[in-house]
């Protein structure tokens, strides 16, 4: 008789090799379901207005995902804000609602790569499940939301610049514009006199027209105009300004004959370019809020420092008047 506990542990067990297969066969599945959702939205931004101001929206607040997984988040769930995985909302104290895990955000993570017949590089791509905040245990309403002093973001927008920038006079500004680069000066004109929306969105596209033209010999404004629009767009919705005057009804004559690859080239230009600005904004915006912490948290140990100290002297006036 066999005295073994063994065999009693495997009585609903699945096959590790079904397991497996089972595995292999979802991740398939997956990685080709986003392949076509990713031609089925590359081909609606490029043809519908909305469409492609809802992908810049999508993008400018997973501006640190690639432009194929921002048009896959765009085709599933448009209105997500805070995306992890299973072990991201773990550590994170919060769970994925059980009605929800079979509705995850797929999105494209490079793997391994692989040498074609040609001896060229390319890379296997796995798709990986994101859930919003939004389908978790967590309080969407927990989402920080960041506002900017107004201040800080204008010097935040004209740190470490491509080009020089220069206050000019409005009678001085070509067509009475906000700001101008100059390719020959390596310089942005900036009129005098506007307010910190009328400086951001004025600057920001010369801003981009400057990097475009850094180390660039053929240089052209007119080719890299709606990549710059797109960036102006992305930055003023990420950074809280009024976008209610862009308008992309146009934006499918850009795209006309493209092929979709071409299209998300076009789009990772503008990407790029908004990311550039951001990535320098970004590091001075976090100086700012560090200085401010530890002025404040200076303030406080001060604050309580003074408390005990007029307490101190509280109880020893105290002291003084039992005495007498």
């Amino acid at each position: 008789m066999d005295n073994s506990f063994d065999s009693l542990l495997n009585v609903s067990a699945v096959p590790q090799d079904d397991k497996v297969q089972a595995f292999i066969a979802e991740s398939k599945n997956n990685r080709n379901r986003c392949y076509e959702l990713s031609e089925q939205v590359t081909a609606q931004v490029a043809t519908d207005g909305q469409m492609f101001q809802n992908y810049l929206d999508v993008q400018s607040t997973f501006d640190r995902y690639a432009v194929n997984n921002a048009l896959l988040i765009l085709a599933q769930r448009p209105d997500s804000q805070k995306l992890g995985d299973y072990g991201y909302w773990r550590d994170h104290g919060t769970y994925v609602k059980r009605m929800e895990r079979q509705n995850p955000v797929l999105i494209l993570e490079p793997g391994k790569t692989y040498e074609r017949e040609d001896g060229s590089i390319g890379t296997y791509y796995n798709a990986k499940k994101l859930y919003d905040i939004s389908q978790t245990t967590m309080n969407d309403k927990s989402i920080e939301e960041v506002s900017y002093d107004e201040r800080s973001l204008i010097r935040a927008l004209v740190s470490n610049p491509p080009a020089n920038i220069v206050v000019a006079e409005p009678d001085q500004m070509p067509d009475n514009k906000g700001a101008y680069f100059e390719p020959e000066e390596n310089c942005i004109y900036v009129r005098k006199g506007m307010d910190a929306q009328e400086i951001f969105q004025s600057l920001v596209p010369e801003l981009v027209f400057a990097g475009y033209a850094e180390g660039n010999p053929d240089y052209d404004r007119s080719e890299d105009a709606f990549h710059a629009y797109c960036a102006t767009y992305m930055l003023s919705k990420k950074y809280g300004m009024d976008i209610s005057q862009f308008d992309f009804t146009h934006a499918p004559e850009f795209f006309e004959n493209m092929e979709p690859q071409e299209v998300r080239g076009e789009l990772s230009k503008a990407r790029d370019a908004a990311n550039a600005i951001s990535g320098r904004m970004t590091r001075v915006l976090e100086q700012d809020k560090n200085l401010n912490q530890r002025q404040q948290e200076k303030s406080e140990v001060e604050q309580k420092e003074s408390e005990v100290k007029t307490g101190e002297q509280k109880t020893q006036e105290h002291d003084r008047g039992e005495a007498r």
